[in-house]
């Protein structure tokens, strides 16, 4: 991987119903080489994770319709997707919401708002093993 482009070739999927949120998300990842699928609900996402089959999903924990956990506990439900890193974006810290994203099968807790840095050291780590 150059510096430059750490993250070529990884599909990422981006969940977040701001759209500040996912917009920033995608600009820091593509910048860094990474195909990003972007998604404002669990429905959505859910829809985009089938399709693209991603390397490691990025889902918000406060959403409409369809919260993170959930979309969580159903992406690694799936025998396609168990494996595939699910990071959890929010603003909430607490030990209770680590917790439960920990029971759905959360990989990783990322504290809005994130760092361009926090981001891609987040896919690094999170996929290296499986290229």
């Amino acid at each position: 991987m150059s510096e430059s482009s750490p993250l070529t070739g990884v599909r990422v999927v981006l969940i977040d119903d701001s759209n500040t949120i996912r917009r920033s998300g995608e600009i820091f990842l593509s910048r860094a080489g990474g195909q990003v699928a972007l998604a404002e609900d669990g429905f959505d996402g859910l829809s985009k994770v089938v399709d693209t089959n991603p390397h490691i999903v990025f889902v918000d924990v406060m959403m409409p319709r369809l919260d993170g956990y959930q979309t969580c506990a159903l992406i690694k439900s799936h025998p396609q997707f168990k494996k595939t890193p699910v990071v959890m974006l929010t603003s909430k810290d607490s030990l209770f919401d680590r917790a439960r994203g920990k029971l759905v099968g959360a990989d990783l807790y990322l504290i809005k708002p994130f760092s361009k840095e926090t981001l891609i050291e987040a896919v690094i780590n999170h996929t290296q093993s499986q290229q």
